[in-house]
């Protein structure tokens, strides 16, 4: 008889993969400790990143993602899936909410970016910023005199730092040196009074200065005051008359964009800048964007949100109020912040004839040449940029002014070299010197386009002047070395063009000659410097920050005097027993150093007799 066969291999029968579920022990404590976590997370993060309950906001996706993987590592942790594999499927289970929602989020995302995307909608993208032609005498104003030039910005945002910087040293009246910082990102270009000014928030140098100054020390309720530079005088000072309260630099709850969020927990903030209105009294100008383009696409200003520094109060102001003629926040300058405005400009001037225009054919397209800056124009501040086409060669289409205010802008076409010609072409002339030329200021000289720049050495201290006209850019005028002055500069200016073929003839009128003097180093001394004249003997150097500095000590003195080597001054070339003028900052002494601000070597100290049994007696006449 035939022996029995089983077969146990299954075959023909459908498999299935089946999943058991294993829940860890305690699985419902677990659970509850997953959420708790997950809530802690939430409000954590909602804390630091401050994001806008809003979905036109990339924080937002980024937040909830966020609090969303938090609660799935929480329950790989707590269930002990890592090391255990057998609880994998629990958790997976556990964690399908969370994935579907967070699935629903990239997918509303990705949706939301690709609608947005200038593939699709070039024109709307072109339309965010309105342009008008505009003829040059009426956009610019014009300067036909030397009195005109009391409105001009003569200085850049470097030289404008390093003069503000040096005011630092009036908060030892206040036992406060070293203590605060410039908070260089928040400044902000005003029209103050008629004059042009960079107005500088300070910060703590760090978190230990911070809590011995908010915190222990309680003669000041925050940050007292900040610095304003006059960019045409070179004045820079610290005002003091305030203390700010909320700022930037701030923690916790007075830290400006945490208070302002838990008020307005779905708004999108933009930019932020500093200012102060006609009293002097600071004021903190946050920008309120809105996507104009798809989901996330477009950002443009809907509003400002105008916080008072000293007592955190804040006021809401749409676009057409503070936008409006006689409005009165008028004062404020930058309602628009300068990329956001160079970023609508190239959205017009590349896809003003639709996306594929943009890349085949480009009839038409244009861009922002490489930097802006800024002007002056009756009670408001301007941004400008020259234009280019987009194989960015070294001539421009014309440039386009902008309104940080209002964002009226204005295009007016002329030919001409760009800025950063213009800035090469003037380093040449003075390569011998070394000196560096400042982003162009386009000014109207009686008609003519011309880029006004400033020469600056090393230590950004202005050493003289500039003038290229804009489309005959062969005409340069620098002032020669001995008679460096904007009167000068201004004649040498006009001389060129009239040497022109055909020339032109600049009416100008000379009715202020003491406008934009460079300063004479030499021969002024600020109350708080004073000179020292002796003989040194000794001399060390250190290296901080990868900067040479030099100590120098002089006979009969205690202190050592520091200067950088990068100081324009040759005092790598000192050696002991020479003869140097010192003039020192005396409000920077502190513990036996002293900052000098020149060292200026003099004749050689006389020979002395080293022998020690002899008096060392100088000789007749000193070694020069």
């Amino acid at each position: 008889m035939d022996p029995i066969k089983v077969d146990f291999s299954e075959k023909g029968k459908k498999k299935r993969n089946v999943n058991i579920l294993i829940p860890p022990e305690k699985a419902g404590l677990k659970m509850a400790i997953n959420i708790a976590v997950t809530l802690i997370v939430a409000a954590v993060a909602y804390y630091f990143m401050l994001p806008p309950m809003n979905p036109h906001a990339y924080a937002f996706y980024a937040y909830w993602l966020l609090v969303l993987a938090s609660f799935v590592v929480s329950a790989y942790v707590t269930s002990g899936a890592f090391a255990k594999p057998e609880y994998v499927p629990y958790v997976k289970r556990r964690s399908i909410v969370p994935a579907i929602v967070a699935g629903v989020f990239v997918l509303v995302l990705g949706i939301g970016w690709l609608v947005s995307s200038p593939f699709f909608r070039a024109r709307s993208y072109s339309k965010i910023l309105t342009m008008t032609d505009a003829e040059f005498e009426n956009t610019v104003s014009l300067i036909d005199s030397m009195s005109d030039f009391e409105n001009v910005a003569l200085i850049d945002t470097d030289t404008a730092f390093a003069l503000a910087d040096k005011t630092l040293g009036d908060f030892a009246k206040l036992n406060l040196e070293s203590q605060f910082e410039l908070l260089s990102q928040d400044s902000t270009q005003v029209n103050y009074k008629g004059s042009p000014y960079r107005i500088y928030p300070l910060k703590y140098g760090d978190i230990f200065k911070w809590f011995l100054n908010s915190v222990a020390n309680h003669e000041h309720e925050g940050i007292p005051g900040y610095v304003m530079v006059n960019l045409n005088t070179q004045e820079a000072k610290l005002v003091m008359d305030y203390d700010i309260k909320y700022s930037t630099a701030e923690h916790f709850g007075e830290y400006l964009e945490r208070r302002l969020r838990f008020r307005y927990p779905t708004r999108i903030f933009g930019e932020i800048s500093f200012e102060i209105d006609e009293t002097g009294r600071p004021f903190w100008v946050v920008e309120d964007i809105k996507k104009t383009v798809g989901l996330v696409g477009g950002d443009d200003v809907q509003g400002i949100f105008l916080v008072d520094a000293v007592t955190g109060e804040q006021t809401y102001y749409t676009a057409e109020q503070f936008g409006a003629e006689g409005s009165e926040i008028s004062w404020i300058d930058q309602a628009y912040d300068s990329n956001l405005l160079v970023t609508q400009f190239n959205y017009y001037g590349k896809y003003e004839g639709g996306f594929w225009n943009s890349l085949i054919g480009q009839s038409g397209v244009k861009q922002a040449s490489d930097g802006y800056s800024f002007i002056t124009n009756g009670d408001d501040v301007y941004m400008y940029t020259g234009v280019t086409s987009v194989t960015a060669d070294n001539s421009i289409l014309g440039f386009v002014m902008i309104n940080q205010r209002t964002k009226e802008a204005s295009f007016y076409s002329t030919t001409g070299a760009t800025e950063a010609f213009a800035q090469v072409s003037a380093e040449g002339k003075v390569q011998d010197k070394q000196w560096t030329a400042s982003f162009p200021i386009l000014l109207n000289i009686d008609g003519e386009a011309t880029y006004f720049m400033s020469l600056k050495d090393k230590a950004n201290v202005v050493k003289s002047y500039a003038m290229v006209n804009v489309e005959q850019y062969n005409v340069m005028a620098i002032p020669k070395s001995e008679n460096v002055n904007l009167k000068n500069c201004l004649e040498e200016y006009i001389q060129g063009m009239k040497e022109l073929s055909p020339p032109k003839t600049i009416r100008f009128n000379f009715d202020a000659d003491n406008v934009g003097q460079v300063p004479d180093e030499q021969t002024q001394t600020p109350a708080d410097q004073s000179e020292i004249t002796g003989t040194v003997v000794d001399i060390r150097t250190a290296v901080v920050d990868g900067t040479t500095w030099y100590y120098i000590r002089l006979e009969d003195q205690d202190t050592y005097y520091y200067i950088s080597a990068s100081a324009p001054d040759r005092v790598v070339l000192l050696n002991v027993g020479d003869t140097v003028t010192v003039t020192v900052d005396s409000a920077s002494a502190e513990d036996g150093l002293t900052a000098a601000i020149r060292v200026e070597p003099g004749a050689a100290a006389p020979e002395r007799n080293t022998q020690p049994e002899e008096t060392s007696e100088p000789e007749e006449t000193g070694n020069d």
